[in-house]
């Protein structure tokens, strides 16, 4: 490598170096090596490859020598052909050991990304929803990305660097000084000139590359979060666009500011290292010469020197930079194995069990239950806080027992954070209850296989998600092996055959980031859809009208009733005219069910339902704007129109008798 090269090499690892100064334990190192297991025998033979590229890069310049030795003493024209072909030979060795150098480095650096990547991944995705509720995405990308890609430099870049430039180092210092001491400490003089402006640049372009980064990564949040469909929408309602571009433009131009400094600071710092390399070239020249025409030097030592001063400057260089590689690798694979460490805490036993055939029961056994603090899912570099947030472990539910027979409809109503969303975040097990029990099917959810458990179970949130995919890639989630037919056939049971029949690319039509190229109820229809080509025996529904329009309310309760028919339901209701025909009512504030029964029974308690109700009752007679009492007792029979004189959606469900 170049002196040229190598300089621009140490700024840029100078430049990407982590700022991190946390202690590394052998623990460490131990985790580094299983991680490199696999790879140990490319490993072995890419470092012996090295080690064989740095010997032949010092026998050049030796040969070199001698050429130049032959000439001057009128040696044997075949002496000449000789050393020339070596030298050839030696090129062609370097060039074929190179490349056969590069495909190993290649396949090691890349089986690593591999595997870490592959094992966060899987990692990441055993975590609970609490994770995924404080972490940042950008934050647990990168260290899918840049933090994976930084460990796997220490294996194909660092480990081998660092050898082949010890023993070249070694080999052309020992070369010299048998050649000429005098020379050789000469320009060993010149060495601090080499490496101290190496490290001072070196931390300085560091740290503006720091300051760079914030700023690209404020401004990268900035535009992920309004060049969002709900973002954008945002800013286009309350946001202040003159502000928001003076605040974005104040950023932009900082980080152009650093970049012609960066610029400058790198070209004076590879300016100023070539050209001393360059006048330690001329003083070997010099003095060399000197010495050759003295008669104490051979014309073909000094060109050997000369040669192999560049050998010895470009390690010495690298070498300078060596820890700020290492440190920074080190620091990559921390980070990844801190994202390892954090732990599940939903695992799978191993004696667990399939959900039993036929229909199931859903099941509550005096659960209690409590968010998990932060420190039990979460890291502060994740979260990109400085510590993490204290609060936490305060318990939710309190001793919550219910029980929804197979075929039946429960549903749970109550204020807003009563706990109801977190009732059904039990049952899929996104979280296990601290205790008591949750039963599918007579048997706790923590005693089944997580596979068969999610074929027993289809759940509707209010959101709605979809993926950034084709409508058929979204369907097929929940079956990747349904065929034409059956996407059709669920289509046509959620109404919506015909919207995406007219549509220009039919089942492969992109919906957008999150759906937002179809409207609410068309999102929500096809949510549903996709429930009912997974065919669970339990529903679970999370207030799943809760944001739409009445009409397409009336569409999506039309859905809603072919996906809850025959099968056990737990459904979370906004809106209590829509749940008057359930088996069973359960009143939920402050997590605690408070009161249960048929719609009936508990309008005749005169309870909390009745207060809700009464309430809604009396805020839908208000928005009608002064309808009469019979078209009111009307609409409390869901014959009449609704608020703004729109129908009232219908009761979810099938027409089940109350139980």
């Amino acid at each position: 490598m170049s002196m040229e090269m190598t300089a621009w090499h140490a700024l840029y690892n100078a430049r990407h170096a982590k700022d991190d100064q946390r202690p590394f334990t052998r623990e460490t190192f131990r985790r580094i090596a299983r991680f490199a297991q696999p790879h140990r025998a490319s490993l072995v033979t890419f470092l012996v490859l090295s080690v064989v590229t740095a010997l032949l890069a010092v026998a050049t310049p030796v040969l070199a020598g001698r050429v130049v030795d032959a000439i001057v003493d009128d040696a044997a024209e075949r002496t000449v052909v000789v050393l020339a072909l070596l030298i050839a030979a030696i090129a062609v060795a370097e060039a074929g050991i190179g490349l056969l150098a590069r495909w190993l480095s290649a396949r090691i650096g890349e089986g690593l990304i591999f595997d870490l990547r592959t094992t966060v991944y899987d990692h990441v995705q055993r975590m609970p929803i609490a994770f995924f509720t404080r972490t940042r995405t950008g934050a647990l990308v990168s260290r899918l990305n840049s933090d994976v890609i930084g460990a796997q430099r220490a294996f194909s870049g660092t480990l081998s660097g660092v050898l082949s430039n010890v023993v070249m180092l070694l080999l052309t210092l020992g070369v010299m000084l048998s050649i000429s001491w005098q020379i050789t400490l000469l320009a060993l003089v010149l060495l601090p000139v080499f490496v101290l402006p190496a490290r001072r640049t070196g931390a300085r372009l560091a740290r503006l590359s720091r300051e760079a980064a914030n700023h690209n990564a404020i401004m990268s949040t900035q535009m992920t979060e309004r060049f969002s469909a709900p973002g954008a929408t945002l800013v286009k309602l309350y946001g202040r666009p003159a502000e928001e571009s003076a605040e974005f433009a104040l950023r932009a131009a900082r980080v152009r500011d650093i970049g012609v400094r960066t610029a400058m600071l790198q070209m004076v710092f590879v300016t100023a290292l070539t050209l001393v390399s360059a006048l330690a070239l001329a003083l070997v020249y010099g003095l060399g010469g000197f010495y050759a025409l003295r008669g104490s030097l051979d014309s073909g030592a000094v060109v050997a020197l000369a040669m192999l001063l560049t050998r010895l400057y470009a390690p010495l260089t690298a070498l300078a930079s060596a820890r700020v590689e290492v440190m920074s690798a080190l620091v990559s694979f921390q980070r990844v194995f801190e994202v390892l460490d954090l732990k599940p805490l939903i695992e799978e036993r191993p004696d667990a069990r399939a959900v039993p055939e036929g229909p199931v029961s859903v099941e509550f056994d005096a659960v209690d239950f409590a968010y998990p603090a932060a420190d039990k899912v979460s890291l502060a570099s994740l979260e990109e806080v400085a510590t993490l947030d204290t609060r936490g472990g305060e318990q939710v539910l309190h001793g919550v027992s219910f029980r929804a027979e197979p075929g039946h409809l429960v549903a749970l109503v109550g204020s807003s954070g009563a706990g109801k969303s977190t009732i059904a975040q039990l049952v899929p097990r996104l979280y296990d209850a601290d205790a008591g029990a949750v039963r599918v099917g007579g048997v706790d959810v923590r005693e089944l296989t997580a596979e068969s458990l999610r074929r027993t179970l289809g759940l509707v949130t209010q959101d709605g998600h979809l993926f950034h995919d084709t409508i058929r890639a979204n369907l097929l989630l929940a079956r990747p092996e349904a065929t034409e037919d059956e996407l059709w056939d669920v289509l046509c049971r959620a109404r919506l055959d015909a919207l995406v029949a007219g549509l220009p690319d039919g089942l492969d039509t992109v919906v957008g980031e999150r759906g937002y190229r179809l409207s609410g109820g068309e999102r929500q229809r096809l949510t549903i859809a996709r429930l009912l080509l997974a065919q669970p025996r339990v529903v679970i529904l999370d207030e799943a009208t809760a944001h739409l329009d009445a009409t397409s309310e009336a569409s999506v309760q039309e859905a809603l009733a072919e996906a809850l028919a025959g099968r056990t339901s737990v459904v979370i209701a906004h809106r209590l005219s829509t749940v008057r025909a359930a088996d069973q009512i359960l009143v939920v504030e402050a997590g605690r069910i408070v009161e249960r029964g048929t719609h009936e029974e508990l309008l005749a308690v005169g309870g909390r339902y009745e207060e809700l109700y009464r309430t809604q009752f009396d805020t839908a007679e208000e928005a009608a704007d002064g309808p009469e009492e019979d078209e009111a007792a009307e609409a409390a029979d869901g014959t009449a129109g609704g608020p703004a004189g729109e129908p009232v959606a219908q009761p979810v469900g099938p027409a089940v008798p109350a139980s």
